[in-house]
């Protein structure tokens, strides 16, 4: 089973890069009578999804211990790559939001990337290493939550400051799952997550674009017009979709009626496209990603290894579930991308490395289960040898 888990990763994974790609040429399919078909959009994300394997592949040969080693120098870089976001010179600010370092101001081709990416894995890495560094300290009020509250705080903080709430309670969520994994008291927990959901109310109140998505969530029909288009439109997509869908590249929601069609919206497209069969595929694959993380966090040899597994698989999941929630409108809306599925690079490649980090730590659980199973054979041996001996 153990084995089995890698193998079901793999192929899920693989199965969403792939109908990534084939959605993104979807999307590229329909052009206005006289231009010409570029596919600039999939051929770009197939570009960033050869980068994003071949990191994958060299990160999971890596020895997972080296993530402990270098865990306060990764989340430096990942501070250090949030607060260029607040400087005009490399912030590169799109429909209000400061989300995105453009490369071009260090003399890159690439446009830009986007910080709160690396964020996300970063503060799975040095909360892991908190806890596996300081596991007698996990059920003490200051060692085991003010102390790595502050870690998270501070990177929530970053993110909410971009204008990317979104991102900013994905992270939030996955920090107090990983605290309490760790073992942090849960009553402790229970205060941040009433603190949370008090601080992102204010900031809802504060903002009238975010009241207005509200309203729009809890009466979408009558916003369907205007700030509840979006979802609206991606209800109708994937009303139209049915059971089967109307065939690929036929989906007549991606012809500029629904915005972000590549992006956070691409899900409605699979549903419009491929069906009611499309959309339980994309779910079942995820699904499997997630048990296949938790059976290699389950396996996984050291305390650091398991909750650095734990926090990718529940970062995956979550992900997964807000967008598939916010485009079936169970969720107000906000934008954030299906991992490996919609198009964005930063979001790929550090998902991609992720599960490289998954498959180094099954490869250092399974050598470890492996030396084990070789050493009782041979103790065994060497008791039947001796006892042996004793009948002579």
């Amino acid at each position: 089973m153990h084995r089995a888990s890698l193998y079901i990763l793999l192929f899920s994974v693989a199965l969403l890069s792939a109908f990534g790609i084939v959605m993104l040429a979807s999307t590229g399919y329909y052009l206005e009578e006289g231009e010409k078909q570029t596919y600039a959009t999939m051929n770009n994300q197939a570009t960033w999804l050869g980068l994003a394997v071949v990191v994958a592949v060299v990160v999971a040969f890596l020895n997972p211990e080296k993530l402990y080693e270098y865990r306060w120098w990764i989340f430096g870089v990942a501070l250090v790559g949030l607060v260029m976001c607040y400087v005009p010179f490399f912030a590169k600010e799109i429909n209000g939001a400061r989300r995105w370092v453009s490369l071009h101001s260090l003399g890159l081709d690439r446009p830009s990337f986007q910080p709160s990416e690396v964020a996300k894995l970063a503060i799975i890495i040095v909360l892991a290493g908190w806890f596996a560094r300081y596991e007698p300290l996990t059920r003490e009020f200051i060692g085991g939550f003010v102390k790595p509250g502050c870690l998270l705080a501070v990177t929530v903080l970053l993110i909410a400051g971009e204008v990317d709430l979104g991102t900013a309670a994905l992270v939030t969520a996955v920090g107090v799952s990983l605290m309490y994994v760790a073992g942090t008291r849960w009553y402790y927990l229970a205060a941040v997550v009433v603190a949370a959901g008090g601080a992102l109310g204010l900031a809802i109140r504060l903002t009238p674009n975010r009241v207005a998505r509200i309203m729009a969530f809890l009466d979408l029909e009558k916003y369907k017009d205007e700030i509840g288009l979006q979802q609206w439109r991606a209800l109708m997509a994937l009303g139209s979709g049915s059971y089967e869908g109307v065939g690929a590249g036929d989906g007549r929601m991606k012809r500029g009626f629904l915005p972000e069609s590549e992006t956070d919206f691409i899900f409605p497209n699979v549903g419009e496209e491929h069906g009611l069969y499309g959309t339980l595929l994309i779910m079942g694959l995820f699904i499997s990603v997630s048990i296949a993380g938790m059976i290699i966090a389950h396996r996984a040899p050291t305390r650091f290894m398991r909750l650095v597994a734990v926090g990718i698989t529940v970062t995956l999941a979550l992900e997964a579930l807000i967008n598939m929630g916010v485009t079936t409108a169970l969720l107000p809306n906000k934008g954030l991308p299906l991992p490996f599925v919609s198009y964005g690079g930063t979001n790929l490649l550090f998902a991609m490395i992720s599960v490289g980090i998954l498959v180094a730590i099954h490869r250092k659980s399974f050598g470890t289960v492996a030396r084990k199973d070789l050493l009782e054979t041979r103790r065994g041996g060497m008791r039947a040898a001796t006892h042996g001996a004793h009948s002579l």
